[in-house]
């Protein structure tokens, strides 16, 4: 497992990168069947889609295309992880929905809905701390976690909190839907991400590149190391 952590080979980090997008699609259909609430960022998109009057999926792509534009003055490049989130977490998250069943009737609905939600937030951290630790670039809202994090020297929990809880009150003021299991991803995903992250050994400051043929050191001050290639 270590070895697999820490790898400096190409082929084990795409395999990393690709694992962890997988469960990542995966995690955001567990919390969508909870049915206990979207995501910030979903609700956010929920908002402007509501506002502008275009469909979800076009609002979405709007709102990551701004988020990569803030990566500019936090000096944050894009890579391979960044283009493969953008096409295949969605693509996973279907998948997901197809297989996971709706919540049951009856007495166990609430036990189900809430042992879902949990399960969507842990497994979504462990998959962040998974594809980001591969290195190979982020996905545009997590670059921008991690570029504040390497900007400001602020701990993950705080930068994603903030994050995370700006978004939910903009798309709540646009119209976006809220829930509890909102207001439980909002304040627990910053601090189970960077548990997962020390439990990964992903470290976000810059190091050096360590995969063969090229042991040259990131030259550029404060670029997290997720976004180092």
């Amino acid at each position: 497992m270590n070895a697999f952590l820490d790898s400096p080979h190409l082929a084990v980090r795409l395999v990393r990168l690709y694992v962890g997008l997988a469960a990542y699609g995966l995690a955001i259909a567990l919390l969508l069947r909870s049915g206990l609430g979207s995501s910030p960022w979903d609700v956010l998109s929920q908002g402007v889609a509501r506002t502008a009057g275009l469909s979800f999926g076009a609002t979405t792509v709007a709102v990551s295309v701004l988020v990569l534009a803030a990566w500019i003055p936090l000096r944050q490049r894009p890579g391979w992880g960044t283009l493969s989130n953008t096409l295949l977490i969605g693509v996973f998250a279907d998948l997901g929905l197809a297989w996971i069943p709706a919540p049951p009737e009856g007495a166990l609905h609430l036990l189900w809905q809430c042992s879902v939600l949990a399960g969507g937030l842990v497994l979504l951290a462990l998959a962040s701390a998974l594809y980001i630790g591969a290195r190979l670039g982020p996905g545009p809202r997590d670059g921008l976690m991690t570029g504040l994090v390497a900007r400001t020297g602020r701990p993950v929990w705080m930068v994603r909190c903030a994050i995370e809880l700006t978004v939910v009150l903009a798309g709540w003021l646009l119209g976006g839907t809220v829930g509890i299991g909102t207001a439980v991803f909002a304040f627990g995903i910053g601090p189970l991400i960077q548990a997962a992250m020390r439990l990964m050994r992903v470290d976000l400051g810059p190091r050096a590149d360590r995969s063969p043929g090229n042991a040259r050191a990131s030259e550029e001050p404060g670029v997290s190391g997720a976004a180092a290639r």
